[in-house]
């Protein structure tokens, strides 16, 4: 029997997963396929981390190197500091017997402490797993059905006053990022005024980029676009990636805290410095740091002034709530922030809960062009037509933890002022003249990825019959050491006929978005960063989520990595669930992703039993998009339950109808009952609503019961079960 693996992550899609696996197990098993579940939520890496559970994680890591891994994977919590925390908080709790997180370490036990629950921190999954290039398209049917039924894009005002700022050529990771490719195997050193920091074994022909954010052109950077702000009369925002850089990100996130509190931080230094508060956790961190002590009220009233004063107004997290911007490092993610912000009509929402238009702040102008780029296209043309526009498809360098998201373990802050030095095998390769509290990375990308994207973008090009755009700039050092390579690389495929070009990041946006007014394809091929960002802000356009998103990983050594879209807004949901019983989470990933996922097993495997099992899956998913079954917003109305229940009628009925006989035979009495009972089904998943749900926690639920409350439906479940 053939084996899927389906991720136990966390959050709403967690939730979603008592619900939906029961269903796909039932059927997935008539044709030979055995779907289990490996845990690699924040809680289960945290119990692993401290030797009281199996490190399902790097199993998993073992198996994407294997020719016959196949992977489903759901979105799962990039932790920061206060998530862990908290999840830590929730398994003492229930018994488990951890230590807790040591902020600020006193001695070697409490530091060794901090290392084993650092690798929970940030990103820890993505760059384990995907060990090969990104495939993210809409499918066709997803498409179709977005255009015949368009969500609303908000028009941006007459004079549009919203603008993206950022550095430009003074200090920030961009202007001072040096490249160089390795000739051979050896061992690099990076020191800091000849004190090693740390050393890499690297491989003949990577990539090494380096280069630092200077923490001064930083914040001279952050006061004069928080002027500029209250000149222009917009709300100020901040816009970084805390969850995948989790070194570089939280420190300018603290940069920016303190920049725009600047009076409040200066006044209460002392009191801030005796309670260990660190800005780069942000509000929330502050606020539990302050709690009792005898300024909470002063300080409390003070940043409260700050926020009514004439400085220009903070975009909120949570207008209702109070949350501002700076609540929490990771409450704010570029790539699903900015595509809101575009959404709106340049507006992000202040104190009152107004939409008003705003200044995005994106320091780095690596990727801040890309973003700069897209809101301009709409201040001068206007918002985009969802039932017109065409598509961005894209294919992404992020095998082997390629560029920046592989940096943690070469990124500092520098102690002290002086030269960074990265040295191989025949001397310096980079130095680099820094100043202290400088943010300082190493990025590495290998030569087998490249030659992989490559290959991936020549395949889907051909396939797709549209221009492919490498997004490569002549003036980054890192762009163009790449550049080199894929010269060489594409004289081995036939590229005859095709469009392959190469643009800046300006330039190939401006290409992109003309084609999509046009309602043409087009396909971005881009590093790893840029992937992150494209394949978040043109589905939330096209498709009003990225969650709706085809993402498949082909790995490098033969199996298949299928993800299941974004979960951004997931804790939201989970917070609704608890209260009234209601999940409005949109399986419809979770559905493609399957599909994807039985088709690369059938077709390897010359199945005719599994390829009939995933059309009949392919139909059950127009079915579902065709007659509206993603789940309601509103409690009372069908939910991620229901959505579950109607894939599984629809997959019945196109097996019973289908051209294998022994699966029609088997699934012609469940479509039959699926349907009958359709009434029944629906009115026990409605009256499990409305109520308060207790699933034994948030981080890391009870299975059994996380299950009763997910599978309310006896009759359902009975027909279930029965297969």
């Amino acid at each position: 029997m053939s084996k899927i693996i389906w991720s136990k992550i966390d959050e709403a899609p967690a939730l979603a997963t008592y619900s939906l696996l029961p269903i796909v197990n039932a059927f997935t098993k008539a044709a030979g396929v055995e779907v289990v579940t490996s845990d690699i939520s924040l809680a289960g890496r945290v119990l692993a981390a401290m030797g009281l559970a199996e490190d399902e994680l790097s199993k998993l890591g073992e198996v994407v190197l294997q020719p016959d891994g196949n992977i489903i994977k759901l979105p799962n919590i990039s932790a920061s500091v206060g998530q862990l925390k908290d999840c830590i908080a929730e398994l003492q709790g229930q018994g488990y017997d951890i230590p807790d997180y040591p902020e600020n370490p006193a001695n070697a036990e409490e530091e060794a402490i901090k290392a084993k629950y650092g690798v929970c921190l940030g990103s820890a999954v993505n760059p384990v797993l995907r060990e090969g290039n990104s495939d993210r398209r809409a499918a066709v049917a997803v498409k179709k059905f977005a255009q015949k039924n368009p969500h609303k894009l908000r028009a941006f005002p007459e004079n549009p006053k919203s603008y993206v700022a950022h550095m430009q050529g003074n200090g920030d990771f961009f202007c001072n990022e040096k490249s160089v490719t390795l000739d051979k195997d050896q061992k690099v050193t990076i020191a800091l005024n000849g004190k090693e920091l740390t050393s890499v074994d690297a491989i003949a022909g990577e990539v090494l980029d380096g280069t630092f954010m200077s923490v001064a052109a930083l914040n001279t950077f952050y006061a004069k676009t928080i002027e500029d702000a209250k000149a222009n009369d917009v709300i100020w925002s901040l816009h970084l990636k805390a969850t995948m850089m989790k070194i570089s990100d939280p420190i300018m996130f603290g940069h920016g805290f303190v920049a725009f509190f600047k009076e409040v931080f200066t006044k209460h230094a002392d009191t801030f410095k005796e309670l260990n508060v660190n800005p780069n956790q942000g509000m929330s961190d502050l606020e539990k740091k302050i709690k009792g002590h005898a300024k909470e009220a002063e300080i409390k009233a003070d940043f409260l002034a700050a926020l009514e004063s004439d400085s220009p107004k903070l975009a909120m997290v949570d207008s209702d709530k109070g949350t501002t911007n700076f609540n929490a490092s990771n409450d704010v993610i570029i790539d699903a922030s900015m595509p809101v912000v575009v959404r709106e009509g340049g507006k992000q929402w202040d104190r009152t809960g107004a939409a008003v238009e705003c200044v995005a702040v994106i320091p780095d102008s690596t990727y801040a062009m890309f973003h700069a780029e897209m809101l301009a296209d709409c201040v001068k043309n206007g918002q985009y037509d969802v039932a017109t526009m065409g598509t961005m498809q894209n294919i992404g360098l992020m095998a082997q933890k390629a560029e920046e998201y592989g940096s943690h373990p070469t990124t500092f802050e520098l102690a002290e002022s002086g030269t960074v030095t990265v040295t191989g095998a025949d001397g310096v390769l980079m130095s680099f003249e820094c100043e202290a509290g400088d943010i300082w990375r190493m990025s590495r990308t290998k030569d087998i990825p490249i030659r992989d994207w490559v290959r991936l973008t020549v395949e889907r090009t051909r396939l797709e019959n549209i221009p492919a755009v490498f997004w490569l700039d002549e003036n980054r050092a890192h762009d163009i050491e790449i550049k080199k390579k894929v010269d060489v690389y594409l004289k081995d495929h036939d590229t005859s006929g095709l469009d392959i070009q190469f643009m800046k990041v300006t330039d190939a946006t401006r290409f992109t978005n003309a084609r999509i007014r046009e309602g043409k394809n087009t396909i971005a091929v881009t590093g790893n960063v840029l992937r992150d960002h494209l394949t978040d802000m043109y589905p939330i356009l096209e498709l009003g989520t990225s969650a709706k998103m085809l993402s498949i990983v082909p790995l490098i050594a033969g199996g298949g990595l299928y993800e299941t879209g974004a979960g951004g807004s997931a804790p939201k949901h989970v917070d609704q669930f608890l209260a009234e019983g209601h999940l409005r989470w949109d399986s419809l990933g979770e559905f493609l992703a399957l599909a994807e996922s039985l088709r690369f097993i059938g077709q390897k495997n010359n199945d005719a039993k599994l390829a009939a099992l995933t059309a009949a899956l392919d139909a059950a998913n127009d079915g579902y998009l065709d007659n509206n079954k993603e789940p309601s917003r509103k409690c009372g109305e069908p939910d991620n339950k229901a959505s579950h229940f109607f894939v599984a009628q629809y997959w019945a009925k196109a097996l019973a109808e289908g051209d294998d006989a022994e699966l029609a035979a088997k699934f012609a009495p469940v479509a039959k009952e699926l349907t009958e009972k359709e009434d029944i089904i629906m009115a026990e998943l409605l009256a499990a609503e409305g109520k308060p749900q207790d699933v034994g926690g948030y981080f890391h639920p009870d299975d059994a019961k996380a299950e009763k409350a997910m599978r309310p439906s006896a009759t359902l479940n009975a027909i279930i079960n029965n297969i």
